[in-house]
């Protein structure tokens, strides 16, 4: 007699169920760990692995190896979504947390550039690759492995325990960094300690390891096996057929680029405005964060399980909507409640750039080599630098650049064609001046942290977070849901991680780009707003609700 799907929605979770979950999440959350650790340290590992550059292009290179990870991990998707695919979803996933957890485990013991020179900067960014190629496969593996395992009724449910072990992976590191620090001390810490959360990964392995090697194959893939049915060329037939191609790009811009930046901004950009924009200490904000993350992370279990109830697109395009007509409120907030001195100053001082636009450059400098000499450009670097609100004011052929902070002008100068040594000591001159006249007008070095308003800093946080868990809540069973059986694990894993890691890994450098040309701090928002305007005309138009689709068609 066949199952009602109805009962089976509502039948407790069976043992073999609360296992398959167990594993996968808790494999996935230490992957997100050891991905997030490298962010947390970029300015740490920047002094041991680029030393012999400059502190600010070192650490651009640090983010730039950090970012790298992002950029490849479209390229995981399909090898291992390819492996998945053929030979079977556990042993991806295997494979997956072995190369992502000694890749971790050798950066906590890959000596310094001051031992072996450039080789070290060379390796370094070789293991952050290998990082990214394996959480390339390991999403997709584990949301596949889980869904296929899910009664149909309760797949939303079931998959949102994986969409809870990003946050918590980034949560887990946060408060490893913030422990180890503490407890170590500031010097020694930077001088060894910032190894050890690398090294604790080595535990985190051996677990995920032996708890999936416990498992079982998926019985779709199982079924799909004894039947014959398994592709024997999974990506060909992913992309290389419109009807699947076509799903492919909807899961991309209809659902994962809007979702993607709303994760994102809610929970690295935020991070980001916060310390470098606000000036607020970064243990405070990260504290801040963490507990954001923490409060928030059940809804990602509620947006999951509402989503087996009146389905995943309705609540992943509430999700884009809501994040696009409220980030320049709240933004706006975050300053109002954590640096009140830098709204107040921005509002009775206001700041000009007044300068002749031919004179100035793009103020985005991704590899630390340009050089920004024109008079418009030293004040558009020293803005930018430290976080000053400004607005541009256009000025005839022939005016040198100058600012205007309140009622006090500054006058730049064109060092272009000087010598080095006088270039120096006059931009030396231009930085002092700007910064006393920014000081002298009320522009804070930092947020007082006792003019932060705490509560209000955590529930605005709590909102981005809230926005997360909408969207990224019953992604997993929508993508999986989209794709067959014999190319699922491929098809998912693509635009998934195109989504996250291009056009939400980017966002916060073209955010940066877009705040240093405008000199309006909250200008990088448009990026993510335009994104999710995209995907919520895209998604709304010709996106198709998944929840009632048959898992087990081949």
């Amino acid at each position: 007699m066949p199952h009602d799907p109805m009962d089976e929605a509502h039948r407790p979770m069976t043992h073999e169920e609360r296992r398959v979950i167990l594993a996968s999440s808790m494999g996935t959350v230490f992957e997100w760990y050891d991905f997030y650790i490298y962010g947390s340290l970029a300015a740490v590992i920047a002094q041991h692995f680029f030393s012999g550059l400059n502190p600010t292009a070192g650490f651009i290179f640090a983010l730039l190896t950090f970012a790298a990870g992002f950029a490849v991990r479209p390229f995981g998707a399909l090898v291992f979504g390819r492996l998945g695919d053929m030979v079977g979803r556990k042993y991806a996933f295997v494979i997956s947390i072995l190369v992502m957890g000694l890749s971790t485990f050798l950066v906590g013991v890959l000596p310094s550039s001051a031992s072996i020179g450039t080789a070290a900067p060379m390796i370094l960014l070789l293991l952050r690759l290998l990082q990214g190629l394996a959480l390339g496969g390991e999403y997709g593996g584990a949301a596949v492995y889980v869904a296929e395992h899910a009664p149909q009724g309760r797949r939303g449910f079931f998959t949102s325990w994986i969409q809870t072990t990003a946050t918590t992976g980034m949560f887990l590191s946060l408060v490893v960094v913030l422990g180890t620090r503490a407890t170590l001390g500031q010097e020694a810490f930077d001088a060894w300690g910032w190894r050890v959360p690398f090294l604790i990964s080595v535990l985190l392995l051996v677990i995920s390891v032996w708890i999936r090697l416990r498992l079982h194959e998926s019985p779709a893939f199982t079924r799909m096996k004894s039947e014959g049915l398994i592709s024997r060329a999974p990506i060909k037939e992913a992309f290389g057929r419109w009807k699947n191609l076509r799903l492919i790009l909807l899961a991309l811009i209809g659902l994962t680029a809007g979702q993607a930046v709303v994760w994102y901004t809610g929970q690295f950009y935020a991070l980001y405005f916060l310390t470098e924009t606000l000036g607020v200490e970064a243990n405070i904000a990260n504290i801040l964060v963490a507990l954001a993350l923490l409060l928030a992370c059940p809804f990602f279990l509620v947006f999951g399980a509402l989503s087996d109830r009146i389905g995943r697109k309705p609540i992943i395009m509430a999700g884009c909507l809501i994040a696009a007509l409220s980030y320049f409120p709240v933004f706006k907030g975050l300053t109002h409640y954590a640096n009140p001195a830098l709204e107040r100053a921005q509002t009775q001082a206001p700041v000009y750039v007044v300068s002749n636009p031919n004179d100035c450059s793009l103020q985005f400098n991704p590899v630390g080599i340009a050089s920004f000499t024109s008079a418009c450009d030293l004040l558009k670097a020293f803005m930018a630098s430290h976080s000053v609100h400004y607005t541009n004011q256009p000025a005839p052929e022939g005016i040198v650049a100058y600012a205007l902070v309140g009622d006090q002008r500054i006058d730049s100068f064109d060092g272009t064609a000087l010598p080095r040594a006088e270039f120096a000591h006059r931009n030396a001159a231009l930085q002092d001046a700007l910064r006393q006249a920014v000081r002298d007008h009320g522009y804070p070095a930092y947020a007082d942290p006792s003019q932060i308003n705490f509560t209000m800093v955590l529930l605005l946080l709590f909102f981005l977070v809230f926005q997360v868990t909408m969207v990224y809540g019953p992604i997993a069973a929508m993508l999986v849901e989209m794709f067959p059986t014999r190319i699922r694990y491929t098809s998912m894993s693509v635009p998934y991680h195109i989504g996250n890691g291009w056009f939400g890994g980017f966002l916060p450098p073209v955010a940066f780009a877009t705040v240093a040309t405008t000199g309006n701090m909250y200008d990088g928002l448009w990026y993510p707003i335009a994104v999710c305007a995209m995907t919520l005309v895209i998604g709304l138009l010709f996106v198709k609700e998944t929840r009632h689709n048959d898992l087990d068609a081949p």
